[in-house]
């Protein structure tokens, strides 16, 4: 992507908004590349918004009948921490880089 300096979304918490801009400065993204980065993000925020419901909820609640059922948020958050994998995973984040190196541009990693 051109030189210009890239600003997460607005939408994101904090401390993600942190960690993309981390990836931006540390590798050389194409724009779809971005993308993705912004939609694991997303998933991670909505994984964590999942999780502080359960701990003010709990993860499960009696219906009309009395039975106890799982709440809608157990789903949320685990499907939030699959997509969040395996975008970081698509992305190749965990690549490890020689100490002082700056990290390659990213590359498909379909074999």
């Amino acid at each position: 992507m051109s030189e210009t300096k890239m600003s997460p979304p607005d939408h994101l918490e904090v401390a993600t908004r942190e960690w993309w801009q981390s990836v931006v400065d540390d590798y050389e993204l194409e724009e779809h590349h971005v993308r993705l980065l912004t939609l694991a993000a997303e998933a991670w925020d909505r994984g964590q918004s999942a999780r502080d419901a359960l701990v003010v909820h709990g993860m499960v609640y009696d219906d009309r009948f009395g039975q106890p059922r799982q709440r809608p948020e157990v789903a949320i958050e685990r499907d939030a921490r699959v997509q969040f994998a395996r975008l970081v995973r698509e992305l190749d984040l965990d690549h490890v880089a020689a100490p002082d190196a700056r990290p390659p541009g990213l590359q498909s990693n379909r074999r």
